[in-house]
Order: structure tokens, then sequence, then C-alpha cells
């Protein structure tokens, strides 16, 4: 199934899209998709519905991101040889772990909003694993049967702040708006293997990034069974699993970054697209 929230800001409700695309309503079925939600007998129960009988979300209307409220998420960085490369790193003998705040999500459509004083603001093609059952120290093996489903993401990241104002990644990757996530949540049983997924972004029409989870360092059990030693992976929990080559920041001989007017359209096989307008920082009134 793929699911989805929709609505604005703060007022999402859950649905999912049918067969023929069209979005659907379940918000009598469910309140949200949340981790509470994201379960087996949930998924289930909603299944074996008949989606021509559930309401049509009204066209166009604006998807959200298709998880409510996540607890954590969790990135992985430099998880492609030629992305570590290209932004001269070492090729990372195990996961490089950092935090994107919960606070920087947002719809997969909605704009991304450039931080105050931003010079270096840049773009990351992702896919997004989400958790749908406790992982705790659990092997490669068993791994994948802890995730529900999975997503598209931009990490986007400030590199400035990100590289050169401490040895923290965080502060470069978790300000508002920076965590774009959707349009929707497939479950893993649609998805089938994770680590044959196309990936691309483009700017401006202009292809960026072109690329293939097979080439990650890290597959997802792996990364899924290094994290669930590091924390307790909880229902509704993302981990963004890292970009291939073709960010700003390894453009050669100068890099390339986000400005104000900038569109970027991205996407990864059988998870759908999204497309975000860069704006200038705003301040967010009382």
């Amino acid at each position: 199934m793929k699911l989805i929230r929709y609505g604005k800001p703060g007022q999402e409700k859950p649905g999912i899209i049918d067969a023929e695309g069209n979005a659907r309503s379940v918000v009598d079925l469910i309140d949200d998709w949340n981790g509470e939600n994201l379960t087996a007998k949930v998924l289930a129960k909603i299944a074996k519905i008949n989606p021509a009988k559930l309401p049509l979300v009204k066209p166009k209307t604006r998807l959200g991101p298709p998880v409510a409220r996540p607890q954590k998420f969790i990135a992985i960085g430099l998880n492609f040889t030629d992305h570590a490369m290209e932004t001269g790193n070492p090729i990372p003998k195990e996961p490089v772990v950092f935090n994107k705040w919960t606070s920087c999500i947002v719809g997969p459509n909605d704009d991304v909003m450039l931080p105050k004083n931003s010079v270096k603001s840049d773009w990351e093609v992702e896919l997004g694993v989400v958790i749908g059952t406790q992982a705790r120290n659990v092997s490669k093996k068993d791994a994948l049967n802890h995730v529900v489903g999975y997503c598209l993401i931009n990490d986007v990241s400030e590199r400035e702040f990100q590289m050169e104002r401490g040895q923290t990644w965080d502060k470069g990757k978790g300000f508002d708006t920076f965590g774009p996530i959707g349009p929707w949540l497939v479950t893993a049983d649609e998805v089938g293997n994770p680590g044959k997924l196309a990936m691309w972004l483009d700017v401006n029409g202009v292809r960026q990034q072109t690329g293939s989870t097979k080439t990650m360092i890290f597959d997802v059990a792996t990364i899924m069974s290094y994290c669930s030693m590091l924390m307790t992976l909880e229902p509704g929990d993302i981990i963004t699993t890292g970009t291939p080559p073709g960010v700003g920041l390894g453009k050669k001989p100068n890099p390339v970054f986000l400005k104000p007017g900038d569109v970027m359209t991205l996407g990864i096989e059988k998870l759908g697209e999204q497309k975000q307008t860069v704006v200038k920082f705003k301040t967010t009134k009382a």
C-alpha cells in the first residue's frame, strides 16, 4: 500500500493511494499514520477494505509527510563511495550516524527555506526507511522484519554549518524545511528489495544526481542493525540512508549551492517524486 497524509500543515489526515492513483481517506478508520498505527495488524485491516468504498480526497490537496510525529529522524552520511570521494572524505569503515531534527520535516512539495545567513545549502536525494516494530540490538538477518516501509527524502544540508562550524554535522542538517518526506510511505511488501532502486535529482530541470541504492556502502539491513545497537528504534522512526554523487558541494572546479527561486525535483523508483521551490529566510511570527 501507499500511505499518505493530506491537508494543511499541522492538520494532516491519513489516507491511502488506490490502484488508479486516487487519494482515499481512511480518517474514519484510524486517527493518523503514527507509530501506533504503522503495524501489520492495522495495515492488514485496511488492506481488506475495497478502496472504492473509501472517501475520495479532493484533487490537488496538499500532501504532508506520510508519517506523523516520528520520535527520531536518523541520518546516515557518506554511504556512497563516489559521494564520499566528491566531498573529500574518507570511505567510512562504519556507518556515519547523525540527527535531523524532527522539526525540519515537511511535505514532499513544500517550499525549502534557506536558513538565515546561509551560503552553502545543498541537495541530497535519499532512501528513507520507516520502522514498524521496536528494534533493539537486532541482527542483520532479522533487521528488515522491523521495517514497515520506505519513502523518498531530500536530505537538504547547509554545508557551512555542517562542516565549518564545529564537529557536529547536526547543526547543518536540521534547519526548518530541511526534511521533505513523501509523497507517500510505500509498505515493504510492495517495494520488495530496497537495494535495487534507481534514484535521481534535478535542479532547475538539469540532472544533478543519478544513482541506485545498489551502490550503497552499507545496505538497509546493515544500517538497521547498526542503529539498533546505538539506540532503540521505535515504530514511526525514520532513517535516511545516504545520497549518491552529484551534490552541489562536489561540483568541480566550483561548488554550486541553492539560491531563492531554484526548483528541486527528485525521485526514487517505486517511491514517487517530489518538487520543492527554494525560498529566502522568513522570520517566524509569534
